[in-house]
């Protein structure tokens, strides 16, 4: 049995990838989100070949992160998705919520890894993997996202940094760098832009897809069905990289 951690589990990418994770017998879900309704949801999709766990609590928090551990006595990791974040606008002064975004999406990340790094180096297969959720947001700046873009630029330091130092322990650290999804996130952003703009959510959604080279959003599946390639072992070379799945937004 390979135990895999995901982040973000109730809802967005994070949900989609634990659905199609639980298909495989081999796999048994970790699921993590700050929801527990909405963790429900999620697993209420799920196949459940196997006992998967679902911890409602906040990843930045470090008791609740001792307490998880403690109380579920896991004995290794295959697989880390830290994919869970917010996003949005931030301004600064009074109700700057700058410190919440790179709290959750920088340190939270972070934190996510170091308390479940010991799990994934006491499992003796070959290779291990930890996959991060950034953003195109990483690769180009956007106005009034000064948090957002920050914080998932440090992921992808964060994704080198340990790709190198975890190399000897044959754990390959990846980041996706997605562009818009059809998440709740995404269209509660594209209403945000709406409202600004006096455009109709469905008037902004065109827009927002015309700036994109293939003039679509992606599928929440199709970076499940990404981060299940990645996990799989069907590769062991690719570490320490931004993968960008984001239908053209941005181009090497």
């Amino acid at each position: 049995m390979k135990n895999i951690v995901v982040t973000g589990a109730g809802s967005g990418m994070g949900a989609a990838t634990a659905i199609l994770l639980s298909q495989n017998p081999e796999y048994r879900l970790i699921c993590i989100g700050r929801d527990s309704t909405k963790l429900h949801i999620t697993k209420e999709k799920m196949s459940h070949h196997q006992p998967h766990l679902y911890w409602d609590m906040d990843i930045r928090d470090h008791i609740s992160w001792k307490r998880y551990l403690t109380e579920n006595h896991l004995p290794h990791l295959h697989a880390i998705f830290a994919n869970a974040g917010i996003g949005g606008e931030n301004h600064f002064g009074e109700n700057d919520r700058w410190d919440d975004i790179i709290s959750t999406n920088l340190t939270g990340t972070y934190l996510t890894i170091e308390y479940l790094l010991p799990l994934l180096k006491s499992n003796n297969t070959p290779y291990k993997n930890i996959i991060i959720t950034s953003s195109c947001l990483a690769r180009f700046g956007v106005p009034r996202y000064t948090a957002y873009c920050t914080a998932k630029t440090g992921l992808l330091g964060l994704t080198r940094a340990l790709a190198v130092e975890l190399a000897q322990d044959n754990i390959l650290v990846n980041a996706i760098c997605p562009g818009w999804v059809e998440t709740d996130m995404a269209i509660a952003g594209i209403q945000h832009l709406a409202n600004n703009s006096g455009q109709t959510l469905e008037e902004e959604i065109t827009q927002q897809k015309s700036f994109v080279p293939l003039n679509k959003f992606s599928d929440p599946n199709e970076i499940a069905h990404f981060v299940q390639f990645l996990i799989s072992n069907q590769q062991t070379s690719i570490t320490g990289q931004a993968l960008d799945i984001n239908n053209g937004s941005f181009m090497i």
